[in-house]
């Protein structure tokens, strides 16, 4: 599989700064680079410091938008080129958003298209944050709220322009948003580049550990800072065992029914005793997968949600789909039973008398 790292933030964050230098990195080698600009002229892909031939350029339209498709079909004939030996064999590719983009289209694109998944592994998303202009940007621009919330790891870039002091408020105005990023202060795109780079399984392991941290920091999902916008996080747990059908059942209903209030979920379900990582964007599921050790002694299902505008009992509410996974029968008759206990968890989800309202409305 070739794995794929997804770069986003806001306009002039440093997000060049930061691909130049991981890309001269060990690390880093074998890569090939696509870079989408908004406008007539792309330049970013021309201060790149790949070879031309490892660079692909989407320009005139956000990847998110206009030119969603032109992704799709750049990275197919990409891996295909690849095949043939037409280009380098890359190990991994990078992809680097413009600063309008919402990037959680492009993480759907990756992960849900047929064709893509078999081929390319979400790896991570990075947010590169302008520490000068965190907190205008945050409050004026919904683009860059939700770069922040759907990353696995958030830069702080051209910290060299702000005082020490303001390092800690602006650490904790990106935490109040995803408590679960990673953090880290960077300036001209220096950073050691294993942090952003290990896909390593012990990574993993500290990654949803970290996640899982968020607990203690539930405090700032009251948080009065204009700029949060309805956006909570909180970490909901469960002390029963859950089967694999069940936790399918689960956030199969869960992306459907709340997918456009979830920005970012992801936690470990204990499933039949084994520990599976779950991570959701929006309505994008990825595949869970097994990890080789509970990270902590603590074996309880836990997971963190960054939501926007849902409280916790809304989601508490919705763990009654782990049941149903397994009282569904298997037969093709109808069964008044099965559909009677389906409508009750549905409710969970979505109050159907006003689905049915809108529809005849």
């Amino acid at each position: 599989m070739i794995s794929a790292t997804i770069i986003t933030g806001f306009l002039g964050s440093g997000k060049t700064s930061l691909l130049n230098r991981l890309l001269k990195h060990p690390l880093a080698g074998n890569s090939l680079v696509v870079i989408n600009e908004f406008g007539e002229i792309g330049i970013d892909h021309l201060i790149v410091s790949a070879p031309a031939e490892n660079v692909r350029l989407l320009a005139n339209g956000c990847i998110c938008c206009q030119t969603k498709g032109h992704l799709v079909e750049t990275l197919t004939d990409l891996s295909r080129k690849r095949e043939r030996a037409a280009l380098p064999a890359f190990e991994r590719i990078f992809i680097e958003t413009t600063g309008l983009a919402d990037p959680v289209p492009i993480v759907h694109a990756i992960v849900n298209n047929e064709d893509l998944s078999a081929v390319y592994r979400l790896d991570r998303v990075i947010a590169v944050v302008d520490a000068v202009h965190l907190h205008s940007q945050l409050s004026r621009y919904e683009e860059a709220r939700k770069q922040v919330a759907v990353a696995d790891v958030v830069l702080l870039s051209k910290t060299d322009l702000v005082e020490r002091a303001e390092l800690a408020e602006l650490e904790a105005a990106v935490k109040r948003i995803n408590a679960g990023a990673d953090v880290f202060p960077v300036a001209h795109g220096s950073i050691e580049a294993h942090r952003l780079l290990d896909a390593s399984a012990a990574a993993a392991q500290r990654d949803v550990a970290r996640w899982l941290e968020t607990t203690a920091a539930e405090r700032h999902a009251a948080g009065g800072l204009p700029h949060l916008a309805g956006i909570s996080t909180f970490c909901a747990s469960l002390e029963d065992r859950i089967s694999a059908a069940g936790l399918a059942t689960w956030l199969s209903m869960l992306a459907s029914f709340k997918g456009l209030q979830l920005l970012r979920v992801k936690g470990i379900v204990n499933v039949a005793g084994e520990p599976y990582v779950v991570d959701v964007v929006q309505s994008v599921v990825h595949p869970p997968f097994k990890l080789d050790a509970w990270p902590t002694p603590d074996e309880r299902t836990r997971i963190v949600f960054i939501v926007r505008g849902l409280m916790r009992e809304a989601i508490e509410a919705t763990f009654s789909a782990f049941a149903l996974g397994d009282s569904l029968p298997g037969a093709r008759a109808f069964d008044a039973a099965a559909y009677a206990r389906f409508r009750a968890v549905a409710n969970q989800f979505v109050d159907l008398k006003d689905v049915v309202a809108r529809e005849r409305g």
